[in-house]
């Protein structure tokens, strides 16, 4: 506990699971949860600038009801009293969504998010929006509108993006939950930046509606969280089959929280580590931290090997996917076009340039990738990999282009080890691995075949119990 850190917001140092037990038992009332977070907020958020719409008085009422609810006996959902952050790019109702465009800044809606009311199902009250890039479109979080946001362990640095805003808020201890959409890298590169557990679920897990593309296997809503049991916890809320979406898959498995309970050791699995599978580079101090990690698991149990899996090939059809899939998301909004970004609006202005046999080719590739994957996993249970192959960089930086001294072909490259899993529709997530010479943390990605969150998040939780990293210095 900082010397600055009120005995208040002590609460806000809990874990989520330690909340919600405390709350069930009556030993903490959710207005006290509440309080303790939004002292937190008021304390850390204005350095950093993650939350930029906060909704107290409703988080108040909601936190009084649940308070009343559970004071007079009745049951209390998994995430009753539990104050959560949602992504500026997903709808709220009653609260401010701005996806970090100037032509939403007052856009109030009407409805929830499907994931939302999911999670307002599970008792989670909605507490803050927060930040992101322009309709999530780059790796720093940056916009027009509210600004940057900060890196908790420097404020000078970038916590990446796009669901930065969210990652700084858990890191810190404004919220013990926020939920982020992943496309190419946005929840586990922050996660990462951020020294915290991200998860992209498979696509199809956890609802997208509403949304501009219904067949959309590439964004996806997932958890960030301090630990790899709350990250199970709240992604159990998200996920079940949806009839308002045509991809929509129900989980084979009845809880990822009481498999990762369960989990203690590693014995039996078979996990591969791959420092560089996209052919970019890695930073040696990164690679260092996560073969560390990797090798790790071996005391766990785990039988590791170290082997060269190549997806390099696969770079280029993502950015053609990306390309026709920017064109998509922003369909009724072309005729804004010229109001956009810069960054968003050259991302569309690529996309219209994608062909049919661009989209042809790269769907071709794409599934010979998918195959070397698949193949890997009749060999391997898991794949671990550097989450990001840099540290975390300047935030003045839309993006770091070289490594090692290498330039990057294309500005999005340096996010190529998460965007190549997204390429062909896996999970991972990423865990922190311990901290750089400098004092910052470094995210191993896990990687593992369609619907085995529960392995991920399990392994997680392992590689946090052997190298915990502690609190950022500001927070």
């Amino acid at each position: 506990m900082t010397a600055q850190m009120t005995a208040e917001e002590s609460l806000a140092r809990k874990s989520a699971r330690e909340l919600s037990a405390l709350i069930a038992s009556r030993a903490a009332s959710p207005v006290e949860v509440l309080d303790a977070h939004l002292a937190v907020i008021a304390r850390v958020n204005p350095k950093l600038n993650a939350i930029v719409t906060l909704a107290a008085d409703a988080a108040r009422k909601q936190a009084q009801a649940i308070e009343a609810a559970v004071m007079r006996g009745e049951p209390a959902g998994p995430l009753a009293g539990l104050p959560i952050g949602i992504k500026d790019v997903t709808l709220t109702a009653g609260i401010r969504t701005t996806y970090g465009s100037p032509l939403y800044r007052d856009h109030i809606p009407q409805e929830d998010a499907e994931v939302v009311t999911r999670l307002k199902t599970a008792g989670a009250i909605v507490l803050a929006k927060t930040n992101t890039p322009e309709f999530a479109t780059g790796a720093n979080t940056v916009n027009a509108v509210f600004g940057a946001t900060r890196n908790p362990w420097n404020p000078a640095l970038s916590p990446a993006g796009s669901s930065g805003g969210s990652a700084v808020a858990v890191a810190t201890g404004m919220v013990p939950l926020a939920q982020g959409t992943d496309f190419g890298c946005s929840i586990r590169i922050p996660a990462a930046f951020c020294g915290i557990v991200g998860l992209r679920p498979t696509p199809g897990l956890t609802p997208n509606y509403p949304a501009p593309l219904a067949w959309d296997f590439g964004q996806v809503h997932g958890p960030l969280a301090r630990t790899a049991e709350d990250a199970a916890l709240m992604l159990d809320a998200m996920v079940g089959l949806s009839r308002r979406s045509p991809i929509s898959v129900a989980p084979p498995w009845k809880s990822a929280l009481a498999t990762v309970e369960r989990c203690e050791d590693a014995r039996g699995l078979r996990i591969a580590y791959a420092p560089d599978i996209a052919g970019i580079g890695v930073d040696a101090e990164v690679d260092e931290i996560c073969r560390h990690a990797a090798r790790g698991l071996q005391q766990a149990g785990a039988a590791v090997e170290e082997i060269d899996f190549d997806v390099s090939d696969g770079r280029d059809p993502y950015q053609t996917w990306r390309g026709a899939w920017m064109v998509g998301r922003q369909f009724s909004r072309l005729a804004h076009l010229e109001e956009f970004g810069t960054n968003l609006k050259g991302n569309v202005q690529v996309g219209l340039k994608v062909t049919a046999l661009d989209l042809a080719a790269a769907e071709e590739k794409r599934q010979e990738v998918f195959h070397r994957f698949r193949e890997l996993f009749e060999r391997c249970d898991v794949l671990l990999t550097p989450a990001a192959p840099v540290k975390p960089y300047p935030e003045e930086m839309n993006f770091p282009n070289e490594i090692n001294g290498r330039k990057f072909e294309h500005y999005v490259d340096w996010i190529a080890p998460a965007f190549l899993v997204t390429l062909v529709s896996l999970p991972a997530g990423s865990v922190p691995a311990g901290r750089t010479r400098d004092a910052l943390p470094v995210g191993l990605q896990i990687v593992a075949p369609r619907f085995e969150e529960p392995r991920i998040l399990s392994m997680a939780k392992l590689v946090q119990r052997a190298h915990p990293i502690g609190w950022p210095p500001h927070a």
